[in-house]
């Protein structure tokens, strides 16, 4: 059976080149069929599902996953429910619905023989979402000097790492990148242990899992991952300067990656003796369809206002 997902362009950006000083290659994963990464690994587990006999799709996601787990149960020509939490905006209840998918907002569903879809926490997950560095490595002309991936709740972190290791790059540095307020992996790393956070402070609401998964923090353990956070600002000033470079939307958690380039970080690093020598990055631009130009502006607004807000206090 073929795969859910396609292989995605792996583009030298000058742009991001010019500000990082290196060669700095972006992984397009925002031109998947779903927009998104999320297709990857939720592609994966679902066609093992079904292949293994189940005739139901279940996912609790109104957002990219949610959205991965409808395209593929269409594909799959499989019933599936997406529960979402009434904060979803329209807008994605529109979409999930044109895939075929069956909404409840906190609703119970009741199916005999059905499997849950979850959104990072999977093996399967983890082995769809390798692909990303299986087709880089056969994209790109030398092996990088670094990765820069986000983190949500870990399934990118974790695919992109295995895949690494599938590879032969186990010695390629990953820099994970989170916003503030919804670093729930930088507080596991510095505790040495999962943290689960009290709630979720960020707009970047696609990185919002209040505790990530324990595979992600034992990576830190096998891998050298760089735990970086930057601002909500700088996540959203990085999604616009990236659609300026490069005519693309994408959401302030892939902003949070692309704010490893805009606002210096790896120089940082570098300074900080926690990296090396880079010539070459690798840049996953994970995608996301929380998105559009008026949320863009609005983020901004908002936190303008809240900039303005935290001065006057």
């Amino acid at each position: 059976m073929h795969s859910l997902h396609v292989k995605t362009p792996l583009l030298e950006s000058h742009p991001l080149s010019r500000k990082a000083k290196c060669s700095v290659y972006i992984k397009l994963d925002n031109v998947q069929p779903c927009g998104s990464f999320k297709i990857r690994g939720v592609g994966n587990l679902c066609q093992k599902a079904v292949q293994r006999g189940s005739q139901h799709l279940v996912c609790s996601s109104g957002g990219n996953a949610g959205l991965a787990a409808a395209y593929s149960a269409r594909m799959l020509d499989t019933p599936c429910d997406i529960i979402v939490p009434s904060t979803t905006p329209e807008s994605m209840v529109v979409r999930l619905r044109e895939e075929g998918a069956n909404v409840t907002v906190h609703g119970d569903v009741s199916v005999l023989c059905y499997t849950y879809v979850p959104p990072f926490n999977h093996p399967d997950i983890w082995e769809g979402v390798a692909s990303v560095i299986h087709e880089s490595s056969e994209q790109i002309k030398n092996k990088p000097d670094v990765v820069v991936v986000c983190v949500g709740g870990g399934g990118l972190l974790c695919g992109v790492l295995q895949g690494l290791h599938d590879v032969g790059w186990k010695d390629v540095p990953v820099i994970a990148m989170e916003t503030e307020g919804a670093n729930s992996f930088e507080a596991s790393v510095k505790a040495g242990e999962l943290v689960t956070l009290d709630g979720i402070r960020s707009i970047a609401k696609t990185l919002g899992a209040t505790r990530v998964a324990e595979r992600a923090l034992e990576w830190t353990k096998e891998h050298n991952v760089i735990s970086c956070v930057c601002t909500d600002s700088q996540a959203v000033n990085a999604c616009e300067r990236f659609a300026n470079d490069h005519r693309m939307l994408v959401e302030p958690s892939c902003g949070a990656t692309l704010a490893a380039i805009y606002e210096n970080i790896l120089p940082k690093l570098q300074v900080d003796g926690r990296l090396g020598t880079i010539k070459t990055a690798l840049v996953i631009v994970c995608g996301g369809n929380m998105v559009t130009i008026e949320q863009l502006l609005k983020w901004k607004t908002q936190l303008r206002l809240n900039e303005v807000n935290q001065k006057v206090l």
